[in-house]
C-alpha cells in the first residue's frame, strides 16, 4: 500500500489515478499514525511554500514525514512535495521547511523566459538511480513551477534541466526520491518514474 499524503494542496487525484495506472494500491491519507506505518509514500503538492509548510505543521504530518523518511523506505516527493524537503524558500522568508536536504529553494532569475515555466521541458539525468532506469537521458517531463530547489551537496541531484539557468529538477537520494516536474502528467516518461517507484515498494515489502 503506497500512501499518498492529504494536506489540502491539490493535484491528489491524478497522483491516485497516475499511481494505480502504475501497478500500485493507493491510500489517501491525512493522519500521522497512517504515514509513519505506510509502506511507501507520496507527498504531492502544488501552490505557496508558506501555505504547504504550513497545512503539514497544523496536522503533524511534518514529522511524521520526516519520521518515514528515517526508517528507509520508499519515498517520493512531487512538484511542492519537493521543494518542501528543503530548509527554506526565497517564497516564504523565515518558514522553515522540513530539512530532510540541506539547501533552499529559490526563484528564476529575471530573463527573457517566461515565469512560471509551464510545459515540456527536457532533464539531463545525473544518477543511476532504480527510479529513473530505463528512461532515456533527456526525456522530456511537465513543469508547472515558478521556484526551483538549490541543494547544497551536488552530489543529490539526479536530473537537471535548463531554463534559462540549469536547475535541479530532481532530487535522488538513499530512499528518497523527488521531483520539479509533475510524473503524473507526463505520458510515458512520468508512468515509467511511477512504475519503478511501485517496483521499488512491492522489493521492500517482500524483504520484511
Amino acid at each position: 500500500m503506497i500512501c499518498l499524503v492529504d494536506y489540502g494542496m491539490g493535484n491528489l487525484f491524478s497522483v491516485e489515478k497516475a499511481l494505480a495506472a502504475a501497478g500500485a494500491n493507493v491510500a489517501i491519507v491525512s493522519a500521522p499514525d497512517r504515514v509513519r506505518g505506510a509502506d511507501a509514500v507520496v507527498l504531492p503538492g502544488v501552490g505557496h511554500f508558506a501555505k504547504g509548510i504550513e497545512n503539514l505543521r497544523a496536522a503533524g504530518l511534518d514529522k511524521a514525514v520526516a519520521d518515514f523518511i528515517s526508517t528507509g523506505r520508499p519515498f517520493l516527493g512531487i512538484c511542492l512535495g519537493m521543494q518542501i524537503l528543503m530548509e527554506e524558500s526565497e517564497e516564504a522568508p523565515g518558514r522553515r521547511g522540513i530539512g530532510i536536504f540541506k539547501g533552499r529553494v529559490l526563484k528564476f532569475p529575471k530573463s527573457s523566459m517566461k515565469v512560471p515555466q509551464m510545459g515540456w521541458n527536457s532533464v539531463k539525468l545525473r544518477q543511476d538511480n532504480p527510479i529513473i532506469r530505463g528512461i532515456p537521458d533527456n526525456s522530456h517531463f511537465y513543469f508547472v513551477h515558478s521556484y526551483y530547489v538549490s541543494p547544497d551537496d551536488p552530489s543529490v541531484v539526479a536530473g537537471q534541466t535548463e531554463y534559462g539557468i540549469a536547475f535541479c529538477s530532481a532530487i535522488g537520494s538513499g530512499n528518497v526520491f523527488a521531483t520539479q516536474f509533475h510524473p503524473e502528467k507526463s505520458q510515458n516518461a512520468g508512468l515509467r518514474i511511477l512504475r519503478n517507484f511501485v517496483g521499488i515498494c512491492g522489493r521492500e515489502e517482500d524483504h520484511r
